[in-house]
């Protein structure tokens, strides 16, 4: 996992081929005005998922895992919390993974967490379970998914 702020991406920009496209994407668009849907930036290698969310309790949030692709959250009306495990830490699946989804839920509680405000970002790779939404009332958010080379 990853915290940063947008202004300062150049130190991770490097760790895919991708992700400079990405952070200029994000710099250069109107973060505040763009609307729930998805948003093409390299075909399926990058795209950009906007989504109005309701947040949740922790008691009530899950982990959550992908294989094929990173994930790079930010929230873009208010703050939004995260649960964060690394994988090795996890023991209890929901259900096996999804393929067609890239998405394995776990039943571990949510124990540690960080809060974003808009104009930061997370940085989620295969091995950072996530639980995001938490305590966010209603939120807009974006999703940036980043394929895995």
């Amino acid at each position: 996992m990853i915290i940063g702020t947008l202004h300062d991406t150049g130190r991770v920009e490097c760790l895919h081929p991708l992700f400079k496209t990405v952070f200029r994407f994000l710099r250069e668009h109107d973060r505040a005005a763009l609307l729930p849907g998805t948003l093409d930036i390299a075909g399926e290698d990058a795209y950009l998922k906007v989504e109005d969310v309701n947040g949740r309790t922790r008691e009530n949030a899950r982990h959550e895992r992908h294989e094929r692709y990173i994930d790079i959250q930010l929230p873009l009306s208010g703050s939004e919390t995260y649960g964060w495990a690394p994988r090795e830490n996890l023991r209890e699946e929901d259900a096996p993974y999804d393929g067609e989804r890239d998405i394995v839920f776990y039943r571990d509680p949510v124990e540690r967490v960080v809060t974003l405000h808009p104009g930061e970002f997370v940085i989620f790779f295969p091995e950072d379970a996530h639980a995001p939404c938490i305590d966010c009332g209603k939120l807009r958010k974006a999703v940036v998914k980043v394929l895995i080379r």
